[in-house]
């Protein structure tokens, strides 16, 4: 069988009907990514395909370092060209990694390119990527309106200016740009000085005299309000675990004085602080209609000499094994009996959590929104063939699959788009073999119809953006 061909992934009849007549043509709404929304407003053009594909893919960097390629490859001062040799060469030996499917289905959907990338192909590769590049076709607005996203939603810290979406919008280009409110500067209190330096910067930014906590969280509103009125109607926060333990407004004043004052703070009470700040974030999302993600189970920064010299977000981040249940079920539960949870997506790091979130769903429904509480697409290590079938498992079996808000790329590559068709080829074969199977009933009207909504009508519903 040919690598990669229209069927790829698809093995029987009604996975390729509900593909090629439903999935496929649907847009996308890309709600989570990395994008830098400068680069859509001054639609970036890039010098090459090593900028468009390799700057700031840590998933890439990742594969090259096990590879044994030295770091002036990667992130250093090696030319395009040898950086982009030494990642075709590490391509080859990354079967069964998501990155060699990613990676040709990028090369055909985007470059018409249908040839392996190897050593030996690696110099024509790169000269036709980049003859295409300098083409018109290939800056960063030019590849999302290839790829029909008709939306994203970047990750964008409360203080940010927001500059360049107000931007995009105003010159009407035809794919919202929205941000998205990730304030996880804000209950930082466990690393003072970027706590401090953070709070100093939004009471500049707010124009605020922040001398106490009330005044620091009327700041944060004040920043979520201006991102609403900017479109933003998402928050994202990015966790280990939920915290929780119970706080009062007395203790909230007591932790914020210290943290700003230099007084050493507890274990118990950096607990304390980020369980009230969540439940304030959780109350904001709430009084606005927002969507609230939790993305949980990082463990960040593992290696602190390439942290050092690289900084964050650098491909030394792996899955974290903290226990989420309990402390998970009680913030939401003091959320809900506060009747102020939010719409919220769940997203987990750790494998061994798939069904922990899965039957977490079903306590915190309420009637007032299909699908209100979500399990999250599969997400960075998890965003495997593999890992995206148990996704889609755990969420049958315990939920509602045909309520899912589906896919998105988690990315900072305007190249990653084609992560949405591999996610839609997997769905329509899981549903289709069931079908094939006799485990489903052959109604195509409506295993279409709900094909195309996990595609997109559901996160555009979800959202309440129009699109």
């Amino acid at each position: 069988m040919q690598f990669m061909n229209d069927d790829f992934l698809l093995l029987s009849k009604p996975a390729r009907r509900l593909y090629h007549e439903h999935a496929a043509q649907m847009p996308i709404f890309d709600f989570h990514c990395h994008l830098n929304p400068k680069d859509v407003a001054d639609d970036k053009r890039y010098r090459s395909i090593t900028e468009l594909w390799l700057g700031g893919d840590h998933y890439k960097w990742r594969a090259m370092r096990s590879n044994g390629v030295p770091e002036k490859f990667i992130t250093g001062d090696a030319s395009d060209w040898e950086k982009f040799e030494r990642w075709a060469d590490t391509i080859q030996h990354a079967m069964r990694n998501p990155l060699y499917h990613w990676t040709h289905l990028e090369l055909k959907r985007i470059f018409g390119i249908n040839d392996v990338l190897s050593p030996v192909t690696a110099k024509k590769i790169y000269d036709a990527c980049n003859t295409a590049i300098s083409g018109k076709d290939f800056s960063a607005r030019s590849l999302m309106i290839k790829c029909n996203v008709k939306a994203v939603c970047t990750t964008d810290d409360p203080i940010d200016t927001l500059e360049h979406h107000r931007k995009a919008a105003a010159d009407k280009f035809s794919v919202k740009v929205l941000p998205t409110f990730r304030p996880d500067k804000a209950m930082a209190v466990e690393n003072p000085q970027l706590f401090n330096e953070w709070t100093d910067k939004l009471a500049a930014v707010t124009n605020t005299n922040i001398h106490d906590y009330q005044t620091f969280i009327d700041a944060i509103k004040k920043r979520h309000t201006y991102f609403h009125e900017c479109g933003c109607r998402v928050s994202d926060h990015g966790i280990e675990r939920v915290p929780f333990l119970p706080v009062n407004d007395d203790e909230m004043i007591s932790i914020f004085a210290k943290a700003r004052t230099g007084v050493h703070i507890t274990h118990d009470e950096i607990e304390k602080f980020k369980t009230g700040m969540m439940r304030a974030f959780g109350h904001m999302n709430h009084d606005l209609g927002w969507v609230m993600q939790l993305h949980m189970g990082a463990m960040r920064n593992n290696n602190t000499m390439m942290f050092k010299q690289l900084g964050p977000d650098t491909g030394f981040d792996s899955i974290g094994d903290a226990a989420v249940a309990q402390p998970l079920s009680r913030f939401l539960d003091s959320l809900a009996s506060a009747h102020t949870l939010p719409k919220t997506i769940l997203y987990n790091l750790n494998s061994k959590d798939n069904k922990v979130l899965g039957s977490m769903l079903g306590n915190f429904q309420d009637g007032t929104v299909p699908g209100k509480i979500q399990f999250g697409a599969a997400w960075w290590f998890l965003d495997t063939k593999k890992g995206m079938e148990e996704q889609i498992d755990v969420l049958s079996e315990l939920g509602l699959l045909s309520r899912f808000v589906g896919m998105l790329t988690d990315s900072r590559s305007f190249l990653s788009y084609p992560r949405h068709e591999y996610f839609r080829r997997i769905l329509c074969n899981v549903v289709g073999t069931e079908v094939e199977n006799g485990e489903l009933p052959d109604d195509m009207e409506f295993l279409g119809r709900m094909i195309e909504n996990i595609s997109f009508n559901n996160a555009k519903e979800y959202f309440g953006i129009a699109l």
